[in-house]
């Protein structure tokens, strides 16, 4: 098992937008079709593929933000295909995104948001490191991590 982060192109978009959540998750993350609609609109946002070796098993997307005084990672999606589930794929896939994001001087933290009731969401970020910043961005409990200097 190798996972790696790989950008989503021209070749595997149609495979992006075939994976799905499971059922009764639908209202936790967006559909990665229209992640990659706002993606095109967003030119700030970068949509990433996880992949275990050449399959595809789970999406990120991410970008740069201001944060009041700050530059900081905004990390908009996580998701992993129900199939791939309950196998360590978003702990690795965010694992290998925070490593990628602390690699870009000048950042001061990654954000990401999730909504109420996603106990596993919050378990996971939580367990990365993401403390609560006691806001709330869209209806969505919004998490900090202090990067690296």
């Amino acid at each position: 098992m190798t996972i790696s982060l790989q950008d989503i192109t021209r070749d595997n978009w149609r495979e992006c937008i075939r994976l799905k959540v499971a059922d009764g998750q639908e209202r936790f993350v967006a559909p990665n079709m229209f992640s990659l609609a706002e993606s095109k609109y967003e030119p700030d946002c970068i949509p990433t593929a996880i992949y275990d070796d050449e399959t595809m098993v789970g999406f990120l997307m991410y970008r740069a933000a201001d944060y009041g005084l700050a530059k900081v990672w905004w990390i908009d999606r996580l998701m992993v295909g129900a199939q791939y589930q309950r196998r360590g794929y978003g702990r690795v896939g965010m694992e290998l995104l925070l490593e990628r994001l602390q690699a870009t001087p000048g950042y001061a933290a990654a954000l990401i948001s999730f909504v109420p009731g996603n106990d596993a969401a919050r378990n996971l970020y939580a367990s990365l490191g993401f403390t609560d910043t006691g806001e709330i961005e869209d209806g969505e409990i919004v998490y900090r991590l202090r990067l690296e200097r």
